[in-house]
């Protein structure tokens, strides 16, 4: 009985030493291993990610993207955790976000900014803007001050001086010669459709969407916004996670020389890259 018990034993620690063996080479088989899931509207920004997810394979680091259709759900997905961190959104719409929901974002770095555009299917000028002409924009209030300074650039209407442009409203108008007509009920990702349809408006579109319907910015848009813009789009991560080395590794990665000629080469000058905060 005593030697069956001893042989007993030591099969146990026979097993119990090969089990230790596979957990450990389990882990170091993981190790440097690491996932992140980044929400991004699909152009240019999941475009662009996708460019960069072979570096950071390279790296150890696994990126899965989840792409998005509108300005809402990134940030509320954020948020509650769905993703790490997502890329769609420039730093005053940000800011927006912020104060009217409470989220607690870090803003790990501007990649590029999009000129924002104002459009017409009929209106080939500035001098051919007739009087009542309608100008559409976006529900997205954030939006409002970029494309009314667009607007005065050109002559066309004049803001209060008191005011800071970023966070300008059509209520900030204090001379209109043109009387000018103003109609911000329109969803984002709607606004390529909608310039199709109001032939004689001015139509200020987000460039992402301008491409995905097949608008070059540089040679369509009648107003575009030039390279010295404030509105640069950035990687947003919830503030406790603004020092994980992956995250900003990918931010790294975006700023690197193979994905800013990226960014050059394959949109033209309608997405244009910038290299900090």
């Amino acid at each position: 009985m005593k030697k069956l018990w001893t042989s007993v034993l030591a099969v146990l620690f026979i097993l119990l030493l090969s089990a230790c063996g596979s957990s450990e080479e389990g882990s170091s088989s993981d190790e440097g291993k690491t996932e992140i899931k980044v929400g991004a509207t699909s152009v240019p920004h999941a475009e662009i990610l996708q460019q960069a997810k072979p570096i950071l394979k390279e790296k150890g680091i696994s990126l899965k993207i989840e792409e998005y259709q509108d300005y809402i759900l990134p940030n509320k997905d954020l948020s509650e955790g769905r993703i790490d961190a997502n890329y769609f959104q420039h730093i005053p719409y940000l800011k927006a976000q912020e104060a009217e929901h409470g989220y607690d974002f870090a803003n790990l770095g501007g990649i590029h900014i999009e000129p924002m555009g104002i459009y017409s299917k009929n209106i080939s000028s500035i001098d051919e803007i007739e009087e009542g002409t309608t100008v559409i924009m976006s529900r997205s209030v954030a939006d409002h001050g970029r494309i009314l300074s667009l607007l005065e650039k050109e002559g066309l209407i004049k803001l209060d001086e008191s005011i800071d442009k970023v966070k300008a409203t059509v209520d900030d108008i204090v001379e209109n010669p043109k009387n000018l007509k103003f109609d911000t009920g329109v969803d984002a990702a709607f606004l390529p459709q909608t310039y199709k349809r109001e032939e004689d408006a001015l139509v200020a579109i987000n460039t992402n969407y301008a491409i995905q319907a097949g608008l070059n910015p540089s040679e369509d848009a009648l107003i575009l916004e030039d390279s010295e813009s404030p509105y640069v789009n950035v990687v947003a991560a919830k503030s406790e996670d603004k020092d994980s080395e992956a995250l900003q590794t990918l931010v790294e990665v975006l700023h690197s020389e193979e994905i800013q000629t990226y960014i050059k080469e394959e949109y033209d000058g309608a997405v244009v890259p910038v290299d900090g905060k």
